[in-house]
This record gives structure tokens, sequence and C-alpha cells, in this order.
């Protein structure tokens, strides 16, 4: 199943998607969607007001999450780009609601910093409360699968040993288009890239994770309770703009395309904050 937050005129909607119709399901978004215990069979019975998928106007996937979690340093390959060793444990830090954009909505690039970068990241999507879970209990938490890019400021990130002071500017991180289940997904590492400008700068698969998503899920458990809608960005491959030499930095009216095979695409344009 794939489900989604579009914009209408009435406000957004949560939508289940089939070829090429996307059908409301009573639901204003996602999370109000996913809050629901049934919402698996109430999303696939859905009937109400059918749009078509070409033109779609997306929200962000989760307009408005309890939390967006996101894990650092999780890819091996950009854990030796970034000259590190390998964690012991997850690098958890997070971003806040006013960060996110739709899937095909402008990045705002801040007019404090010139060195703003570019981290494709598959992304989980928690469908139902967990907290202590075991592999069983994590996985069958996981309503699906998304696409973030967790944009990052890097100056910003950088300026103490805390990373989110510069992961979190206001509309700086795109979120969706879709939410994919698992069932609809293959076995293994799924391809992940992103392209700058029609240039491919970061090309992995997810199977270099360090932690998976179960991991993830269960160690989050543990620190404290997942709810539906929770977000959960788990770290970006090789390839970032600030490992390069010289770097490569997001500047205004780059378009950045960021793809998790089988999952989705985020296609954005950057703009210079007014």
């Amino acid at each position: 199943m794939r489900l989604a937050t579009i914009r209408t005129v009435a406000g957004t909607r949560a939508v289940r998607l089939d070829g090429e119709t996307a059908t409301e399901t009573g639901e204003a978004d996602l999370r109000a969607l996913l809050s629901r215990p049934d919402w698996r069979e109430h999303a696939g019975a859905a009937a109400g007001p059918v749009h078509a998928v070409a033109g779609l106007d997306y929200a962000p996937l989760v307009p408005s999450p309890e939390k967006i979690l996101c894990i650092g340093l999780n890819y091996r390959d950009h854990v030796r780009e970034m000259g590190n060793e390998l964690p012991e444990y997850p690098t958890v830090f997070a971003k806040f609601a006013p960060a996110l954009v739709g899937a095909h909505d402008e990045i705002e690039l801040p007019v404090v910093s010139e060195q703003v970068d570019y981290e494709a990241e598959l992304t989980v999507v928690i469908g139902s409360s967990v907290r202590n879970a075991d592999d069983a209990a994590a996985e069958a938490a996981i309503a699906g699968y998304t696409v973030l890019n967790d944009v990052s400021v890097r100056d910003y990130q950088y300026r103490t040993s805390q990373f989110l002071q510069g992961k979190t500017f206001e509309h700086s991180t795109p979120l969706g288009p879709v939410l994919v289940t698992p069932d609809e997904l293959p076995a293994g590492g799924l391809p992940i890239s992103t392209t700058l400008d029609g240039e491919v700068m970061q090309s992995s698969t997810t199977d270099q994770l360090v932690f998976g998503a179960v991991d993830l899920v269960k160690y989050l458990s543990t620190i404290l309770t997942l709810n539906p809608g929770d977000v959960i960005a788990t770290g970006t491959p090789g390839g970032v703009g600030h490992a390069r030499k010289p770097p490569r930095y997001l500047t205004d009216g780059a378009e950045l395309v960021t793809t998790v095979e089988g999952v989705g695409e985020l296609r954005n344009v950057c703009r210079l904050a007014k």
C-alpha cells in the first residue's frame, strides 16, 4: 500500500495511491490516519473523493509529527569519508516540524550560511505505539518507509558538539512523497541517491547501514515511546558535499533530486530565503 498527505482546496487530506488515482481516506493527514488502530484496513477500504496522481500537491508526508528522530554516521561509506570509526551506538539528534517541506516544495537556504549540504535518507514512519521493543515488536511498529533529505547547515552544525542547530532550519527538509508499506519492498538493500543539477553526488544502497530500521526502532524505543506518525531518518550514505574537495554546497536555484528506489523521489529547487 502507498499512502500520502496531499494539499487540496479544502486543506490537507490523507490518501491511498492506486496507480494513477489517489483516494481520500477521510483523515486530514497521515499522522491522523496512522493513529487509528485499524489504519491498514481503513485505508484499504477507503472510498472517498478521488484525485489524479499526476499533478498532486504533496504536503510533507507527516506534516506535524510528534517526533522527528535522525541518525548520524550510519552508512559505512559515509563514516569512512568523514574519517570516523564505525559507531558502537547510534548517533541521535532531532528536527522539529517547521523544518519540513513537501516532496516538490522549494528548499529554503538560510541567508546566514553558504555551507548548506544535502543528505539522502531512507526514513521510517511509525504506525503503532511501541516502548522497549524486541525485534518482533519493532518490526510490527513500522508502518512503512519514505524519503527525506536531511539538508544540513554545516557551519552551524559544527559550531558545537551538538548537531541540532544545523539540522532544523525552517523549510529546509523535504519529506515524502509517499509512505510505502514494508510488504511492497524487496528484501535486501535499496539503491539510494542524490542528484544535484543533473550530477549524481550520492549513490549507495541501504545495505550499507550500520544500524538497520528494526535496530533503530528497538534502540530509540528504550529511550522514549514511539508513536504513530513519528519519523526516523536512518542516516545518509557517502558523497555529501561537505566531504568533497573542494566542498560542494547547495546554491540558489539548484535542483536537488533524492531517490530511494522502490520508495520514492523528492524533487526540490533550492531558493535563498528572503
